[in-house]
């Protein structure tokens, strides 16, 4: 490198630069919001510790997470078995009329996903997670997608109905507080992140990255976790 100029060869150089702007967008998530996100505080009992029997029950759920483990592949092979199960259900957003809600208030299964406008794997995957809502979704089962836009409602809402995606409600938190709690939880590294829930508030896996939420495979894991 006498000459200064590096010796790598073109594509190298591209790939180094693609890792380098996925880490700096990645970063970007990191460092935007607060540490908890403006809802926490304004849901009742967000503020308290977890009930330790409610925490000591989804951890006792290894044979479940274990039932569920073989299907995990093919379309959905991404994601992550809960090592150990925890207790999620005091995950704070806002609901579909704007007010500050838990997770645990919806009382059934849940695949949580959490998308913006500006991720790409998150717009594609949409389609897919609004079929899967559409199939599958009722009083056992809910595709809780939130989106974390911050600034208003314009963007995602125009996005949402640009694209079709009309069986999804519309789930917020426009301060980062939801997805800066998961980081601190080490269940996420950037965006999409999904997590699969049961119905008493336990993760039983999740996922960084999209998937085909409308495949066989999903199909018959979100079955299982029924």
């Amino acid at each position: 490198m006498a000459d200064g100029k590096s010796n790598l060869p073109a594509g190298r150089l591209i790939g180094i630069a693609a890792v380098a702007g996925v880490l700096a967008g990645a970063l970007g998530v990191y460092v935007m919001g607060g540490p908890s996100g403006n809802n926490a505080p304004m849901v009742a009992g967000a503020d308290t510790a977890p009930d330790p029997q409610a925490v000591a029950a989804c951890e006792a759920k290894t044979e479940v997470v274990a039932a569920i483990d073989p299907l995990i592949a093919g379309e959905v092979a991404a994601m992550l078995p809960a090592d150990p199960p925890r207790l999620v259900s005091d995950l704070v957003f806002n609901d579909p009329e704007g007010q500050p809600m838990r997770l645990g208030d919806l009382g059934k299964v849940t695949l949580v996903n959490l998308w913006a406008t500006w991720c790409a794997p998150c717009r594609e995957e949409m389609p897919a997670l609004n079929q899967l809502q559409a199939e599958m979704g009722g009083e056992d089962f809910e595709v809780v997608a939130v989106n974390i836009d911050t600034g208003d409602d314009t963007k995602p809402k125009a996005f949402l109905q640009e694209t079709g995606v009309d069986r999804l409600a519309y789930y917020r938190d426009n301060t980062l507080g939801l997805f800066n709690d998961l980081k601190r939880r080490n269940l996420a590294v950037g965006l999409p992140v999904t997590l699969l829930v049961d119905a008493e508030g336990c993760l039983l896996g999740h996922m960084n990255g999209p998937a085909e939420w409308a495949s066989e495979d999903a199909r018959k894991l979100i079955e299982a976790a029924m």
